[in-house]
């Protein structure tokens, strides 16, 4: 009191005083954001968070929930540091780049997948991800991938012969084609040795079909989920 020139009549009246409105609703708030952010597998920032905030009603801005989660030390899952890529790598010798980038797919079921293998840390030994979409097309579907050895097996060849498939892949050091993969492991396996094959296949299954799935918020889909963003195109086809 006597540096910064206080009565201590005051401070201790400072003391007593109760919080601000604002400050219990900021509280109230907070908790529902660390919720959300609980709720995402830990890996929302305040962007997803603040979508999470419209969705149950709440009227705050963006800007509020980012400070809110700075000051809980709430933080967004990041990805590897990554050194700069290979611009315009070699062309494929298997198979051409037929997919392009187009990646704007304005329906389900449009003939364009994408692929790729994840290698996953366990005591066990590796385990080796591959995703499917059991889509069951009637015509010809194209398979995009990297340049890896897998892709480029006389094995893999004959499974696309057979079951109607046509490769496609990126050119050498541009296989930034499959963001399923890269929020993979940045969201769930990043730097991360699971105990047993079993726990992974658990861990995994959990985020694709718990999370990835029916939760995740997918800006380029309005901020809906796969599922969510499926069932309400099927909702607009049978209005029309």
């Amino acid at each position: 009191c006597r540096v910064m020139k206080i009565h201590p009549s005051g401070y201790y009246a400072w003391l007593k005083q109760p919080h601000s409105k604002r400050y219990h609703e900021n509280q109230r708030l907070l908790g529902l954001v660390k919720q959300s952010w609980l709720e995402s597998g830990c890996v929302y920032g305040y962007r997803k968070i603040y979508h999470d905030m419209k969705d149950l009603g709440e009227s705050c801005g963006s800007n509020r929930v980012g400070r809110l989660m700075k000051g809980a030390g709430l933080r967004a899952q990041i990805g590897y540091g990554r050194k700069p890529g290979l611009k315009g790598g070699k062309p494929s010798v298997v198979a051409p780049n037929q997919l392009q980038r187009q990646f704007d797919q304005q329906q389900p079921n449009q003939q364009a997948w994408v692929t790729d293998i994840t290698y996953i840390r366990t005591h066990e030994g590796w385990l080796f991800l591959a995703a499917v979409w059991r889509r069951k097309p009637t015509g010809k579907v194209i398979v995009h991938s990297d340049q890896g050895s897998q892709y480029s097996s006389y094995d893999w060849q004959d499974f696309l012969k057979i079951h109607n498939l046509e490769a496609s892949m990126s050119r050498r050091g541009n296989c930034h084609d499959n963001a399923f993969f890269q929020l993979l492991k940045r969201e769930r396996i990043k730097r991360k040795t699971y105990p047993t094959r079993d726990a992974s296949r658990q861990d995994i299954f959990d985020y694709i079909e718990m999370f990835y799935n029916s939760v995740r918020q997918h800006g380029y889909n309005g901020n809906l989920s796969p599922i969510e963003f499926e069932r309400r195109y099927y909702e607009e086809l049978r209005s029309v």
